[in-house]
């Protein structure tokens, strides 16, 4: 196996006086491609953000590329795609300006350079949106504007990319402009953790599937479909870390 990229162990964190994360373990190897599933208010969004640090923890350890999230400071190394709702709108700044500020982390003393500008170019050539480089952002449909979200997350040529359902409200055309730029992303060794509602066309890709229920993991391994097609139907699977009283997932299922 080889070395952890991203390590979550025992990780709780509350919504006010709610658990959302019930001590959670979760560990994602170099060049892996694993997916976050489960329902609404399962925790998903909640334990990526945590790993950037946009959620305070209660309790237990993250680690990226092997140190304490707190101690992590090579945050170019990391690229992150939120929800597109979650997304700044109404900003008056261009498709180019949106993504070259991705680049920022790799920029020497704030200064941009030649090869920055080139980075911007190809981040923008890999989603489809060369085209749009000097358009408002504003201007863009959903899928345009995530895209470009993507493309800002890939300009500082992340080693970790974590997305937040990039695929959420999404046309059909832009979904297949994603599929195809994820495993671009992934044949070069991309390492990969994102969340998703549902498998959809990134499905081919996944190496892991991880299943959230009330904050706690109740499946890590291969998708849910796939273990359905090797089990018995109706039969139950429990991650063996999972709290004493986690209803069990059915396999072939979601929700």
């Amino acid at each position: 196996m080889t070395e952890p990229v991203v390590s979550l162990r025992g990780v709780r964190a509350d919504l006010g006086s709610r658990p959302v994360l019930r001590g959670i373990d979760l560990t994602v190897h170099r060049g892996e491609v694993v997916a976050l599933l489960g329902a609404n208010g399962s925790g998903k969004s909640t334990a990526v953000r945590s790993v950037i640090g946009q959620v305070q923890t209660g309790a237990g350890e993250i680690e990226l590329f092997g140190t304490d999230r707190r101690r992590f400071r090579d945050w170019h190394r990391v690229g992150y795609v939120p929800q597109r709702t979650t997304a700044a709108s109404g900003v008056p700044a261009t498709v180019t300006e949106v993504v070259l500020s991705g680049r920022l982390s790799r920029a020497r003393f704030g200064v941009l350079r030649k090869a920055d500008h080139a980075a911007v170019r190809k981040a923008l050539e890999l989603v489809g949106m060369a085209d749009r480089a000097k358009d408002s952002v504003d201007a863009l449909s959903g899928g345009q504007h995530q895209r470009v979200l993507i493309a800002r997350a890939l300009v500082s040529e992340p080693e970790l990319l974590i997305m937040d359902e990039p695929m959420a409200g999404v046309d059909l055309a832009s979904q297949e402009v994603l599929a195809h730029t994820l495993r671009e992303q992934v044949s070069e060794g991309t390492t990969v953790l994102l969340v998703l509602h549902e498998l959809g066309p990134l499905e081919p890709l996944i190496d892991r599937a991880v299943v959230l229920r009330d904050g706690c993991v109740v499946h890590d391994g291969p998708p849910p479909k796939a273990v359905g097609q090797h089990a018995l139907p109706g039969h139950d699977h429990v991650h063996p870390h999972a709290p004493a009283g986690t209803e069990p997932i059915r396999t072939g299922l979601l929700s």
